[in-house]
């Protein structure tokens, strides 16, 4: 299955959050949601292949002293510059894989030239890779999984990492997707807990939930990612009220991770503050489901040899990398120094969920998680469930249906044809907008395997700005 690029358009939709979304050092009230259209020929046949993210503030880099003006210039220019290198190399019928290692080591030689971290490097990566990957699909006429299982991609897993020569994308993927994931719901810094805790002037009458309780109700929740600031004196007392939460409103239990936010930089504090929450008679109930813990230490720091020690804790949690996974050569040194694993989502990359799936799988007792970047659909969650339920990973950090309210800020029409090709996944809102389906606290994925590549549906343009012309205007400025 070989294919040439034509050229990418880059379109944007604004969005703003139903209230704030608080993580580490940034707080989400507004983001602009980029598009990238990749038109192809594959085989001789003309396809265009689209992928979305909402370009979040701080998590690619995480530095305190820059404004989000620059944080968003940059996460733009790693776009445009994977743009410029993805269409060269597609000039001429390439496999998959070939044009996607091209890209990604030309990508990282310019980003080190810059001085730009992998992680941001690779988000301009992943979405030329999942534009492509969606117009493969679409020539294909069969859903991703099978596309990563079959052998068109030409992928080789062992030019990505040493030790995986050998194994094959089938190998490493499920038989068969999952068909169900449990939502693993966000507790943000700043969400309520309980809606009588709400000021009469704050609360959201959009008619979805707000509060931890009123969405454990509404969804029937059993996961729960909890982030956490690296304050005893603050999150001590929210997590003893998180706990009590979940233990009345959870009768046939819960699970648990928690998020340091790279808010520690070095392990002995940490040890010493995790140490500190475990003895906590009020946290037991929570501790008790804990199922890991992420990325607690600073990636300036996480990955130093004095994390080491971690191998020597005894009753250690499960820690995993998160942020600091930026890198093909990070989550090896992660697993050398005594963590358990990574997280999946797209924003790093489907290429490299790939071979940090098959590196896991050679690890007895390994994680590999599902976690978010505030994502909604129908292209940019959708998408990043279908790579989740390939890798096998059952249940996923959801929270970009919490924080925005569903599908509302998408055209009508849009809205109409979401809601007839994901039943199930999606649902119509009494105030008739597509909103996230979630059951007893799990969603059906039938809809999204059925499709090419998680969307199924056709997104005009026409509806969207041209990102230059938005850039233009004033950007986020124009808000």
């Amino acid at each position: 299955m070989t294919f040439t690029i034509s050229r990418f358009r880059l379109h944007v939709l604004p969005m703003r959050t139903r209230f704030p979304f608080k993580y580490g050092i940034a707080s989400l009230t507004a983001v602009p949601h980029v598009f990238v259209n990749a038109d192809l020929i594959v085989n001789g046949r003309e396809v265009t292949g689209l992928s979305s993210e909402g370009l979040a503030p701080k998590w690619f880099t995480k530095n305190p002293d820059t404004p989000m003006e620059v944080d968003l210039a940059e996460m733009i220019a790693v776009l445009q510059n994977a743009v410029r290198i993805g269409t060269l190399a597609g000039e001429r019928p390439r496999a998959f894989f070939d044009w996607w290692k091209d890209v990604h080591d030309e990508q990282a030689r310019w980003a080190a030239v810059r001085q730009q971290p992998p992680l941001l490097a690779n988000l301009g990566v992943s979405l030329v890779e999942r534009a492509v990957l969606d117009g493969l699909c679409k020539a294909a006429g069969r859903p991703l999984h099978d596309v990563l299982r079959g052998g068109g991609l030409k992928i080789d897993l062992g030019a990505l990492r040493e030790g995986l020569g050998g194994m094959t994308a089938g190998g490493v993927l499920e038989p068969r997707p999952v068909e169900r994931v449990w939502a693993r719901h966000t507790i943000g810094l700043g969400d309520a807990l309980r809606a009588a805790d709400i000021p009469a002037g704050e609360k959201v009458e959009d008619g979805l939930p707000q509060t931890l309780d009123e969405s454990i109700r509404a969804y029937g929740l059993r996961y729960f990612k909890i982030k956490i600031c690296g304050n005893a004196a603050v999150d001590l007392p929210r997590l003893r009220e998180i706990s009590a939460v979940l233990v009345e409103q959870c009768a046939e239990g819960f699970h648990t991770t928690l998020d340091g936010n790279e808010q520690f930089h070095d392990l002995a504090a940490f040890r010493e503050y995790f140490t500190m929450l475990r003895a906590e008679a009020a946290l037991r109930p929570l501790f008790d489901s804990l199922l890991l813990i992420e990325q607690p230490l600073h990636r300036a720091h996480a990955l130093d040899d004095a994390v080491a020690a971690l191998r020597e804790w005894r009753d250690a949690p499960g820690m995993i990398i998160d942020e600091s996974d930026g890198s093909l050569a990070d989550l090896p040194r992660a697993l050398d120094l005594g963590y358990r694993g990574t997280s999946h989502k797209n924003c790093k990359g489907i290429m490299k969920s790939l071979a940090n799936a098959a590196l896991l799988r050679t690890r007895p007792g390994s994680i590999l998680t599902g976690e978010d970047l505030c994502s909604i659909g129908p292209v940019a969650m959708l998408q990043d469930m279908a790579v989740a339920a390939a890798l096998g990973v059952t249940h996923v950090e959801r929270n970009g249906h919490h924080y925005f309210r569903g599908l509302g800020v998408y055209p009508e029409r849009l809205q109409r044809d979401v809601l007839a090709a994901h039943r199930g996944f999606y649902r119509a809102h009494e105030a008739g907008f597509p909103a996230l389906d979630i059951r007893g606290g799990m969603l059906e994925l039938e809809s999204i395997h059925a499709a090419p590549f998680g969307c199924g549906v056709v997104l005009d343009m026409a509806d969207y700005e041209p990102l230059n012309d938005w850039i233009k205007r004033g950007g986020m400025a124009a808000l």
